[in-house]
């Protein structure tokens, strides 16, 4: 089987006729349930899907770090002027397609910290989405603010593991789509750790996704005339996966929320699609697109009569400077920029080397380094007890590249206004931390953490991945020495962490908030510029199988680790569709 990523300007330039094959030769495959080469009309209904996920407010292009493209002639990608005009110069030549969004447009450049979710739904109304789903991300900012969103959106937004008693956020969330000309339904979840990465309400739950979605397609099944189903998912890639071979009826799923790179491009982590087995033995095709809109996934498949895929052809469409930009969507974006377009170019210092954010969560990366030292120096002068800081892999959003250093640039990889505080840990409490950390496991409530650590040079660890959990860490040091049991350590943190963020551990009150990490940054990067910097080994792992506790009687023991285990119906004719109102606090039709 091949596979060929079509990029923009040849998509535009051969009609992207990705439908038949002719003109751009895609990956496709011929499903084991065909045993003919390619698909005729006996009875195979065809279906294009175009889907983007992750964009994360980069409505305009964007350099390959993330940050805004200032320098077209160094390469800019994405943009949804990139991708309207894509979708409206190839759209109408497939008589049967759905245009799908998986989540997250919200928070991760200046068009959402200046605007909020304005000019991101002004955008999304002129793509001619024909639904949604929820990311993690929309919470940001709240239920009521995520309800007004959804509001001002002229296409359906949908999720069905979500258990609310917001009222607003009830009346605009719906479980699944109905799409009767295509014979089709779009079930939707959302992923399980909101609660620890974003803002939902107290009262704004979120189901287990397989339990939620299995449920919801037995119940379209049971009460529609649907036999095709897509799960439009903000799971992640792994979850998906997961959800793949633990359902039956669905043969589709479109993902979102791990930003995983799938086709046959450099640094791919699978195959697009990537096909499982569902617990009926039937396949199911799984596809993603990447993240920031640098990618619009497309992906045409063939159903037969009992709604099972066939055959499929499409490949991601990376959007590069080769793709024409709408001009008047471009042009649109730009005027929205010009606010904050003078803010965001003021220079603020220079750096001699690229600070990553790409590796930050699988280890030791130089922006989280440099992030982390910076915290220190902010607060070591007013508190010299101070013993290093731990911050979050992923509040790191974007990487800043060598040469000068922007405002902007700050912004976007920082974008979530986090406020420096100061907790203090016994040395038992920061080795059940970092435990847990490495492992993906807390060891105080046993449930997921969520990100991976970055940390100041004052703190150094040495873990072993091939351990179980509980017992991965090897050496946990704090200033040069190994960590003492029963001491306390001050640590210099956010109040994202602090307060229950990622689950790195349990909630703390008793702290005050400082400056925000952006702030901190930016005063860093003044005092230290030109930046020059390296990785210096303080997150390392290693063959050793065992820690040797010192300087206590207290074991650094995984307590509570035993091993490595990881309705009423609304019609719009605008939508062209049928949606399942929401009735109650359920966000999931029981």
């Amino acid at each position: 089987m091949r596979s060929h990523i079509i990029s923009g300007a040849l998509a535009l330039a051969a009609g992207l006729q990705v439908v038949s094959g002719a003109g751009v030769h895609v990956d496709t495959l011929i499903s084991r349930r065909l045993q003919k080469r390619f698909v005729d009309g006996d009875g195979n209904y065809n279906i294009s899907l175009y889907h983007i996920n992750d964009v994360h407010a980069h409505l305009d292009q964007f350099r390959s770090s993330g940050t805004d493209c200032t320098d077209p002639t160094k390469g800019c990608y994405g943009g949804y002027a990139r991708v309207k005009e894509v979708v409206d110069k190839t759209r109408p030549s497939h008589n049967d397609s759905l245009f799908l969004n998986a989540g997250d447009e919200f928070q991760g450049t200046l068009f959402y910290s200046f605007y909020g979710g304005e000019k991101i739904a002004d955008t999304l109304n002129q793509l001619g989405f024909d639904a949604m789903t929820v990311g993690n991300h929309e919470f940001d900012a709240g239920d009521d603010v995520l309800a007004a969103f959804v509001k001002n959106l002229t296409f359906p937004v949908t999720s069905c593991n979500i258990q609310t008693d917001n009222k607003a956020l009830n009346e605009t969330l719906v479980p699944y789509v109905l799409f009767p000309k295509h014979n089709l339904a779009v079930v939707s979840v959302t992923t399980v750790t909101t609660p620890h990465i974003s803002n939902p309400g107290d009262g704004t739950k979120f189901e287990d996704p397989v339990t939620a979605i299995q449920r919801t397609v037995d119940l379209v099944k049971a009460t529609q005339n649907v036999t095709r189903i897509v799960a439009l998912t903000h799971i992640g890639y792994e979850a998906d996966i997961e959800m793949a071979k633990k359902t039956k009826g669905i043969h589709l799923i479109i993902g979102a929320h791990s930003h995983t790179l799938l086709g046959d491009m450099e640094g791919a982590e699978g195959k697009y699609p990537t096909i499982e087995t569902n617990e009926d033995g039937d396949e199911v095709f799984i596809v993603t697109a990447y993240r920031w809109g640098e990618y619009l996934g497309y992906i045409d498949v063939a159903y037969d009569s009992d709604g099972k895929i066939v055959a499929y052809t499409g490949a991601p469409i990376h959007l590069t400077n080769a793709t024409a930009q709408d001009a008047q969507l471009q042009a649109q974006i730009e005027e929205w920029r010009v606010p904050f377009e003078a803010f965001a170019a003021e220079e603020i210092g220079d750096s001699k080397v690229v600070l990553e954010q790409g590796t930050c969560q699988k280890g030791e990366c130089t922006l989280g380094d440099f992030m982390a030292d910076a915290m220190v120096d902010y607060r070591i002068e007013g508190n010299p007890d101070v013993a290093g800081a731990i911050i979050n892999a992923g509040g790191i959003r974007a990487t800043i590249d060598e040469g000068p250093i922007t405002r902007g640039e700050v912004l976007t990889s920082f974008p979530f206004g986090n406020a420096i505080v100061e907790v203090s840990f016994t040395g038992e409490e920061l080795w059940k931390v970092f435990e847990g950390i490495v492992g993906g496991v807390s060891l105080f409530d046993n449930e997921k953490v969520t990100s991976f650590v970055q940390v100041s040079k004052e703190i150094r660890l040495t873990y072993n991945p091939a351990n179980n959990n509980g017992s991965k860490l090897i050496s946990l040091e704090i200033g040069e020495s190994p960590v003492e049991m029963d001491k306390e350590y001050t640590i210099v943190t956010l109040d994202f962490l602090a307060g229950g963020g990622d689950n790195f551990w349990p909630i703390k009150t008793d702290f005050a908030t400082l400056d925000t990490q952006d702030e901190v940054l930016r005063q860093y990067i003044t005092k230290e510029s030109p930046v020059d910097i390296k990785l210096d080994g303080r997150i390392s792992t290693t063959n050793e199988t065992s820690a040797t506790p010192t300087n206590s009687s207290t074991s650094p023991s995984a307590t509570g680790i035993e091993s490595d285990t990881s309705a009423a119906v609304m019609v719009s004719g605008s939508w062209g569709v049928l949606a399942i109102a929401v009735v109650g606090t359920m966000m999931c039709l029981l």
